[in-house]
């Protein structure tokens, strides 16, 4: 873990970026006292097309159509 001062986290910002891209925690402290600490983002990848083939079921009941009242309600009636 690298300790560094305001002044020289503002400085060295792109620098202190690619640290902690790699994996290393960055603490930015004010006379001394840790402030505040830069770590890495959860990265999320795009979700892929048919993950979810298998977990979901949808029923021939999802296409008969809607009773009136809740047609209504959709529409805004």
């Amino acid at each position: 873990m690298v300790t560094v001062n305001v002044h020289e986290a503002k400085t060295h910002l792109s620098r202190l970026l690619a640290q902690v891209e790699a994996g290393e925690d960055v603490v930015i402290a004010r006379n001394g006292q840790p402030v505040a600490r830069l770590v890495p983002c959860e990265r999320k990848g795009r979700p892929q097309f048919g993950s979810w083939k298998g977990r979901i079921r949808i029923t021939d009941s999802f296409f008969d159509p809607l009773p009136e009242e809740e047609l209504a309600a959709w529409e805004g009636d």
